[in-house]
């Protein structure tokens, strides 16, 4: 067996790596830069490995081949090769568009990990390293390692076929070999990770065809294949735009989202859809869904309107009770602290805005952190609440769709935007947490599509405490 002991920037000098990715970039034909098409990507696996959700001892892993195969993966501690495990085989079926996720178990705490991939009896090379870390076990024994995250939204391939006339929507796809560049142990998909278009979202079975094509670009492998994967959803990716708890097939999206993501969880046992919540390093991390459940944007603002549903909003609130870390991140597809509503902002359902805030507030919630997406630009906005710590929303987006044009009309000016923090161009962003756990930090950061820092702002875990 051929074992891989590629080295990212963790293991190896910088510049080899950077030859690696040159390398492999070089290999990958115009077309595939230009329209996204997974035109460059050869052999029996289609897409992947993508590593997904991970603890102190177990990592799923996904990935997606050309058609029917046995598949098994491999994986060793990097510091020892010659130690390897193996899952058992399983075969690739049609009704899954041959994808599956494996789970590997029997992992020691805080350590990396490389793997392989083997389809029908032969390893798959890849001209990337085949890694990933587990959670550090830190607790009652030390402060929590430090840690970046990336995130983004907005992630749009361009197919020739089915899009619009005119100039193409998508592009950039090289932005996410800079997001693997900077070696996060997590990326966030904050929603529209992939755009139906017309003819996708009202045919079950092609819905999975447009996931399949977006995960195959070949410059989103490197990042697939390191970094800790979890998403959740908007309209996009959900259904047709501004879709809502009416679309029809939401049953059906469900199911196609399970199947190209590794999350940890979908919803509850008595509640459907894909928010869920995971830990890291004494961060939590809660994942909503604003579309299963949503009332329709022009509905009456009255009682009964809402963005997540009772049963999802419960959840959340008593998660969030009863976490004990220092930063609580809320990721969410649309805005919550955006009080302008021509958009698909949680001002236009204000009982779930009241209700979010007050719960905040009477339960003595301290930490919380809202991430989102959706809005074709970049921003960080804080609101501060009388007698309470600030709260920040950083919206990031987009990937590789188009921009939008926020610097005209009404929010060109919000009032609760900080200084500086305003982009408009294909970005990403990134979470870093430091420092021990009495006096955490957190460092947040946006990049251009070509890894340029735009701007960076901290903030204290002690100034979001209640006195």
């Amino acid at each position: 067996m051929t074992r891989f002991r590629w080295r990212s920037a963790r293991f190896a000098p910088p510049l080899f790596a950077a030859l690696i990715a040159a390398a492999f970039l070089l290999a990958v034909p115009a077309r595939a830069q230009q329209t996204g098409r997974d035109v460059g990507v050869d052999g029996p696996l289609r897409s992947g490995p993508m590593v997904g959700h991970g603890t102190h001892r177990t990592t799923a892993l996904w990935l997606q081949t050309d058609g029917p195969a046995r598949v098994r993966i491999r994986y060793w501690h990097a510091a020892t090769p010659d130690s390897t495990l193996a899952t058992p085989v399983r075969r690739m079926q049609k009704e899954n568009d041959f994808a599956r996720t494996f789970h590997l178990t029997d992992l020691e705490p805080g350590q990396t990990y490389a793997y392989a991939v083997k389809i029908d009896g032969e390893t798959i090379q890849r001209p990337y390293p085949l890694r990933f870390e587990t959670e550090a076990l830190w607790q009652y024994r030390r402060d929590p390692p430090a840690f970046t995250v990336a995130f983004g939204s907005c992630n749009y391939v361009n197919d020739p076929r089915f899009d619009r006339p005119g100039d193409p929507y998508g592009g950039g796809y090289r932005i996410f070999e800079e997001i693997a560049r900077l070696d996060p142990r997590l990326m966030l998909w904050l929603g529209d990770n992939v755009y139906y278009r017309t003819g996708d979202f009202d045919a079950p079975l092609v819905m999975g065809d447009r996931y399949a094509r977006t995960r195959a670009i070949p410059e989103m492998q490197p990042l697939l294949a390191t970094a800790h994967h979890y998403a959740t959803w908007d309209d996009h990716d959900y259904g047709p735009n501004n879709a809502n708890r009416s679309y029809h097939l939401k049953e059906t999206s469900l199911e196609v989202f399970k199947r190209y993501w590794a999350n940890p969880s979908y919803g509850l046992p008595s509640e459907p859809g894909v928010f869920t919540q995971f830990s890291w390093n004494g961060v939590d991390f809660f994942l909503l869904d604003d579309r299963y459940h949503r009332s329709p944007n022009s509905a009456p603002r009255e009682a009964d309107k809402t963005m997540w549903g009772d049963d999802q909003l419960q959840w959340l609130i008593d998660a969030l009770t009863t976490s004990e870390a220092a930063f609580k991140v809320v990721a969410n597809g649309g805005q919550i602290l955006n009080r302008f509503d021509r958009y698909e902002t949680l001002a236009r359902f204000p009982q779930d805005y009241e209700r979010l805030m007050n719960a905040i507030e009477e339960r003595e919630i301290e930490g919380v952190v809202f991430l989102s997406g959706d809005r074709h630009h970049t921003e960080l906005l804080r609101t501060q609440r009388e007698g309470a710590y600030p709260l920040y929303d950083f919206t990031n987006s987009p990937l590789t769709a188009g921009v939008g044009n926020v610097r005209e009309g009404p929010e060109a000016e919000n009032p609760l935007r900080v200084d500086g923090t305003l982009v408009v161009e294909r970005n990403f962003g990134t979470l870093t947490f430091r420092g021990p756990r009495d006096d955490r930090r957190l460092v947040m950061r946006t990049y251009d599509a070509g890894g340029k820092l735009r701007w960076e702002r901290t903030v204290e875990a002690n100034d979001l405490t209640v006195e």
